[in-house]
């Protein structure tokens, strides 16, 4: 696999968070497009660099939180300046989907590169790229073939040994929602209750928070996000390398029915002054190029499957069997599992 060459623009406009993005009035200015964004990684800067280096298209970048991003555009409403606007969780993507924030578009002609299951049946929004929500345990006080899914973390015999996020966490909204979808809300429900109950600890933390409790022996189990753990054994810092080195990353329901999966998602802003240049760059987001510097910066899995990349840390993770249901009905249940949570006293 070739490594990617990163390019980089001398204009710090292209890349700046703008307060005030261009509305590209006239015809003859510049041509732009304003991204209005809840992602944080190098990745994406990388890529903007690169599209504005091939189409000569500016890139605005605004950045806020999720749940920021899609209130500010909802209060600008018609006057919004964003062309694209692209977020984590298919909650948030819902959420914004819900508030009329999205165009609808068709995405039919990326279904050669891009699995249905990743498209907003309406067309509102796309997956760039994927996130497995996964679990890892103790090299030490755990046996492979311990856990083969998410629902044996239920088990009694997990009492007092598993650690996790906050129920406010979008990833964790998610997960549950995918076991509404798929078990009901009843079954989804009872899982969640197993889970408090086998609690190590009161909810805290990221991800990251998570693995370094096993490895300092809070807990034996955690439920993460891959790429932290591949961000971990990447990273420059030896105890975060030692952290990760503790544990075992392990993708669920390989038999049954696939590891969950997530996604970052981009769709066309309902009001975008620049539509044709919002479409052109969400074109490129599945480009190998730019596919590439997902998997490469920020360790995600590529949506586009004839991508390659070098990223041996992904690599070993790689192929495993996913769920192949829509991304779309982890946000019709996302509402469910907020109540399943309130109700099972999941903080």
């Amino acid at each position: 696999m070739k490594s990617v060459k990163f390019l980089v623009l001398a204009a710090s406009a292209t890349l700046a968070a703008c307060s005030q993005p261009a509305t590209n009035e006239s015809s003859d200015a510049a041509r732009v497009v304003n991204v209005y964004s809840a992602r944080h990684y190098a990745s994406d800067d990388a890529i903007y660099a690169a599209f504005t280096e091939q189409t000569g298209i500016a890139v605005n970048v605004v950045a806020a939180g999720g749940d920021q991003l899609i209130e500010r555009v909802r209060a600008d409403g018609e006057r919004s300046p964003a062309d694209v606007i692209i977020t984590v969780d298919a909650a948030r993507l819902h959420r914004a989907e819900q508030a009329g924030l999205f165009a609808e578009t068709d995405f039919s002609d990326l279904t050669s590169t891009v699995p249905a299951n990743l498209i907003d049946p309406q067309g509102y929004w796309v997956s760039m790229a994927k996130r497995a929500r996964v679990i890892a345990y103790s090299n030490t006080r755990v046996q492979p073939g311990e856990i083969e899914t998410y629902e044996d973390l239920a088990d009694p015999r997990w009492r007092g040994r598993i650690c996790v996020r906050e129920s406010g966490n979008a990833y964790n909204q998610s997960l549950l929602a995918s076991i509404v979808a798929r078990s009901g809300e009843e079954a989804a429900q009872a899982w969640a209750q197993g889970i408090v109950d086998n609690m190590a600890r009161p909810p805290q933390g990221g991800d990251i928070t998570q693995i370094q409790g096993i490895a300092a022996g809070e807990c034996d189990v955690a439920i993460v996000n891959h790429y932290y753990y591949a961000l971990m054994v990447n990273s420059d810092e030896p105890a975060r390398q030692a952290a990760a080195a503790a544990v075992t990353l392990f993708f669920p329901n390989q038999e049954t029915s696939g590891a969950h999966i997530n996604v970052s998602g981009a769709g066309i802003a309902a009001n975008a002054p620049h539509p044709a240049e919002a479409r052109a760059l969400i074109d490129f987001f599945f480009t190998d190029e730019a596919q590439r510097m997902f998997a490469e910066l920020s360790n995600e899995i590529p949506v586009n499957a004839d991508a390659t990349w070098d990223n041996p840390t992904l690599d070993a993770m790689l192929p495993f069997v996913e769920d192949s249901r829509n991304v779309s009905e982890l946000g019709d249940h996302n509402e469910t599992a907020q109540r399943i949570f309130d109700r099972v006293g999941w903080q």
